[in-house]
């Protein structure tokens, strides 16, 4: 299955606060907020939602296509990248900008305040799909996650236009976005991805109810945190998947995208979104046990294992046969 994933490519510097945000603000001062926090630690790991989806993918043993911009700073990043599986012959390299910089300090309650530079990621709305899916022989799918706003209108109409089935990941440009723009990503996509606070967002901001929204997309994803995951589709009962156990949590940050990486993988496996959901839920908990979204190292039998313990040996069996080309 040719999986083209565009959207975001960044290095995250992650920062820890050893208190609560939530006791720093003031509430009747929310319209005057100044605050300054000391932190304990701080991390420079790779990151970016394409770049975390890819990652996952191409640890699961798929060869997912990266697209997006990036600085003249990524030649480590892609070396690493494509050591783990990812194809990244479609990425723009911008001759002005630096690679994105994403920088987000997290509390002890694992909430997280974050700021986002988008440096090269401005010019990834210069990036035609066309030429990909020429150099591939086809596109089966693409996902559109978080990028230049711009770029994603660009891509999800290049993708109806062309009829290349796309996935919508909107996720945390949402906030910056009104209905239309929204309903303009979302409308006519075979995936809807987002988290259950974006999935209300959603329906906020667009005036769809929840089954509205059902008849524009194809199967609406929503993830639930330490609940796991949902999968609706029109006409058909929820499917809930249930989280994998973590053996500890460390850092949320690209659990997501973490998420979205098995869910594909299962996809492009031709395992059913229930498998799809699980084989995601069991990635995104690797990613919570780490900091950074692509620390995480796969063992097959080791995956085999939990996933077994998490969801019991019949699911297990109708994933084995295609674990046996990890990347990690």
């Amino acid at each position: 299955m040719r999986i083209a994933v565009t959207g975001s490519i960044a290095t995250d510097h992650l920062m820890t606060f050893p208190g609560s945000f939530g006791e720093q603000l003031i509430a009747e001062q929310l319209d005057r907020v100044s605050l300054s926090f000391l932190v304990d630690d701080l991390q420079i790991r790779r990151g970016g939602v394409a770049a975390n989806i890819a990652f996952g993918m191409g640890c699961l043993g798929l060869k997912p296509t990266l697209v997006g911009a990036v600085g003249n700073d990524f030649a480590d990043y892609r070396s690493w990248l494509e050591r783990h599986g990812v194809d990244c012959d479609s990425v723009h390299v911008s001759e002005l900008r630096h690679t994105a910089r994403f920088l987000c300090t997290t509390d002890e309650h694992h909430n997280q305040i974050a700021s986002f530079y988008t440096g090269a990621m401005a010019e990834a709305r210069e990036i035609e799909l066309k030429p990909v899916a020429d150099r591939l022989g086809g596109l089966d799918l693409v996902l559109i996650s978080p990028n230049d706003p711009d770029a994603m209108f660009r891509h999800t109409e290049e993708c109806r236009e062309r009829g290349i089935p796309f996935a919508a990941d909107p996720s945390q440009q949402l906030a910056r976005m009104g209905g239309e723009e929204i309903k303009s990503l979302i409308e006519g996509a075979a995936y809807l991805f987002t988290n259950d606070y974006e999935k209300a967002l959603v329906e906020q901001k667009t005036g769809w109810s929840d089954e509205e929204v059902l008849g524009h997309v194809g199967v609406r994803v929503t993830t639930l945190g330490p609940k796991g995951a949902r999968i609706d589709r029109e006409g058909e009962p929820s499917v809930h998947v249930p989280p994998a156990a973590e053996r500890g949590k460390v850092d949320p940050t690209g659990v997501g995208d973490a998420f979205r990486a098995g869910f594909l993988s299962g996809l492009a496996w031709g395992v059913s979104p229930e498998r799809s959901g699980q084989v995601g839920n069991l990635l995104a908990t690797h990613v919570l046990e780490e900091v950074g979204g692509q620390e995480y190292q796969l063992g097959r039998q080791g995956f085999l294992d939990r996933f077994t313990a998490a969801y019991g040996a019949e699911a297990a069996g109708e994933i084995t046969p295609h674990l046996d080309c990890f990347n990690a």
